[in-house]
């Protein structure tokens, strides 16, 4: 979610300056103010509706339209404080210095605890695990608020797009691509942030907070051969909307009772995503009971004017989303051309009095017009909840039951704690505590590189990074080469990273860049044994060079393990843990790059050579299948004779 136009950046200097000094969250009707202590509103004990409709009878028009956008300002008279709506947590708690955002880690508290990017633990196929870690982020969460270190309290998390091209760059914040796991992903991770139990339904109308499923609908292309998201009109059949596209999100409302719904940038058959009626209003509130608010993604509501064409003029694109059911612009759209659209007959007062109800009906939720939040039902979280021990374990459970070990010949893997000597770490990637980590992650509590995790396990250990960078423009071949040689094994930790895949950047290859590939065929020939070869990386790489190679006895995929992923990996290579990670998308060869990214059709075409997408489609070959991953354990089978007219009860 980044901005086209940077006019969050106002006034970031005073807004953290107050979050710095003040140790009291935010918080409407307080019980000592005079002038507010006897609204309707800020009585807890009457039902939010009349509560909220009550608070909205007594904005003017001007009040109104200024909730409307992301950065909500206080309304001081009525005793409410500013509010922001955007906050991140796809796997952790994220602060961003630059971009006004609703969480804060520049006070009491600098860091959270950062889970493994999404992608990896799908791999772990845990559902119990996904609302764990859910709940652990939503903990942390309520209590930066608690601490008075932040103005908001909804997450725009999780990212739960079908991750049906390996090309595209935010693959690596989903589940993968299958629709079911990536349904029970939402539930599990919305049940687990927002405070309800595992089996759900003990929810109420008590948010610890509030996640935000995204990015509604058929949204994954980020900037791929010059088509970008602001722009792309994504054709897609019923069928694929039905059976592919759409389940997360009906499970995120219907089972996971999500409270916020993001509508995504991109059309849909010619439609905006954030002015389409039959999706925001009929299908996701009438048809699958939705209570939450609706936000546009970052400057959605002006794309729709400015580069889809699809609304004539300004006050059109804000009249069609209010009208389509969404509620608030993370952007300034809304705030800049409502009054006018009202004025000139676009829009009638209802639309904002509707979406101004469910805005509030959610901060009502969280407990924010219910006095000092501290006496509240989430008021005892504090920051020994933040980077806690048992989060801390948590995180590195997440990365250890995640890894997925790809190749194991020869039964190289796991090296012996007693008897590995010397070990050569090389590879842009493996000291690198960045890279770990992925795209939305704030400060981390502390990370553990992988080159720090095995220098737990052997003492003579050589580093060299054999590269400048991952995409490996400067090569340091010859000096790589001595480190392997002088080793008894050796440890390569290469990949992608952030440069090659994220947000606006999709990938246009799927193998490694070419001097990254030759490093570590030349490593691996020139080693002592043969070696393992780690890899870091959201989306599936071409590594068929490195599967058929004799002189690489192991791979692993690691993903962006967190944190904790750099002791991860080394407990899986020394055997302290049985990897257990499953691919949650497939791999496909570099052939695949033939297929346009433009294309939505999930199933093949035999007549024109169109392949289909993921696993349940596909009719290609594939490097590693979907759900492909090994262990170090042996399993066999037989089957026990049975006499013949005898059976055993």
């Amino acid at each position: 979610m980044k901005l086209k136009y940077p006019f969050v950046l106002i006034h970031i200097s005073t807004v953290v300056f107050i979050l710095a000094e003040s140790s009291r969250p935010p918080f409407a009707c307080d019980s000592s103010h005079p002038l507010t202590k006897s609204y309707p509103f800020c009585k807890p004990t009457l039902p939010i509706n009349q509560r909220v409709q009550d608070l909205i009878s007594r904005l003017t028009l001007d009040e109104k339209i200024s909730q409307l956008v992301n950065s909500a300002p206080p309304i001081p008279r009525l005793g409410i404080p500013e509010y922001e709506w955007w906050s991140e947590a796809l796997h952790g708690v994220a602060y961003f210095p630059t971009l006004h955002t609703g969480m804060s880690l520049n006070g009491t508290i600098q860091s959270a605890t950062s889970f493994p990017q999404v992608i990896l633990t799908a791999a772990s196929f845990d559902v119990h695990l996904w609302y764990r870690i859910g709940q652990a982020i939503g903990r942390e969460a309520r209590a930066i608020y608690n601490a008075g270190q932040a103005t908001g309290m909804t997450f725009w998390a999780p990212n739960i797009n079908i991750f049906r091209d390996p090309r595209w760059g935010r693959g690596q914040e989903t589940p993968g691509e299958d629709p079911v796991v990536t349904g029970k992903y939402a539930v599990s991770f919305v049940r687990g942030i927002q405070g309800d139990t595992f089996e759900g339904g003990k929810l109420g109308h008590h948010l610890q907070a509030s996640a935000c499923c995204k990015h509604f609908t058929a949204y994954d292309l980020d900037n791929w051969k010059g088509v970008n998201r602001f722009v792309f009109n994504a054709k897609v059949s019923l069928q694929d909307l039905a059976d592919t596209y759409m389940p997360p999100f009906r499970s995120c409302i219907e089972e996971g009772k999500a409270s916020g719904i993001m509508c995504a940038y991109n059309r849909v058959n010619g439609i905006p995503n954030c002015a389409d009626y039959n999706l925001l209003s009929k299908t996701a509130r009438a048809q699958w009971g939705f209570n939450g608010y609706i936000t546009s993604d970052c400057d959605a509501v002006s794309i729709i004017h400015e580069e889809q064409g699809y609304a004539k003029l300004p006050e059109d694109a804000v009249a069609d989303v209010l009208k389509a059911g969404m509620d608030v612009n993370c952007g300034n759209y809304l705030k800049n051309y409502t009054k006018s659209a009202v004025v000139k007959r676009k829009l009638p007062i209802s639309e904002i009095d509707r979406a101004l109800h469910n805005l509030f009906s959610v901060r009502m939720r969280l407990g924010l017009f219910d006095g000092n939040p501290l006496q509240q039902p989430f008021g005892k979280i504090g920051p020994d909840q933040v980077c806690s021990q048992e989060h801390q374990n948590l995180a590195l459970e997440a990365a250890r039951n995640s890894i997925v070990l790809l190749k194991n010949n020869y039964r190289l893997l796991p090296f012996s704690k007693a008897k590995t000597a010397s070990l050569a770490v090389i590879g842009p990637n493996a000291n690198s505590a960045k890279t770990l980590l992925g795209n939305y992650a704030g400060p981390p509590c502390k990370t553990v590189t992988p080159l720090q995790g095995l220098q737990r396990y052997v003492k003579d250990i050589t580093y060299h990074p054999g590269c400048n960078a991952v995409n490996c423009s400067y090569a340091l071949t010859d000096q790589a080469v001595k480190v392997a040689k002088g080793a008894e094994y050796v440890v390569l930790v290469m990949g992608l990273d952030q440069t090659q895949e994220r947000e606006e950047l999709d990938r246009v290859d799927l193998v490694l860049s070419p001097k990254q590939q030759n490093l570590i065929s030349i490593v691996a020939r020139a080693a002592k044994n043969p070696v393992v070869l780690v890899l870091l990386s959201g989306g599936p790489v071409d590594i068929s060079f490195a599967k058929y190679d004799k002189h690489i006895g192991s791979i692993l995929w690691a993903g962006y393990p967190g944190e904790a992923g750099g002791l991860a990996l080394a407990e899986i290579i020394f055997g302290d843990h049985n990897p257990g990670g499953r691919l949650p998308v497939t791999w496909y060869p570099q052939s695949f790059v033939k297929v346009p990214m433009t294309d939505m059709r999930m199933r093949p075409e035999p007549s024109s050579g169109y392949p289909g997408r993921t696993y349940r489609f596909y009719q290609g070959q594939k490097v590693f299948e979907f759900g492909y991953g090994l262990s170090y354990s042996n399993y066999s089978y037989e089957f026990l004779p049975v006499a013949q007219n005898m059976v055993y009860l």
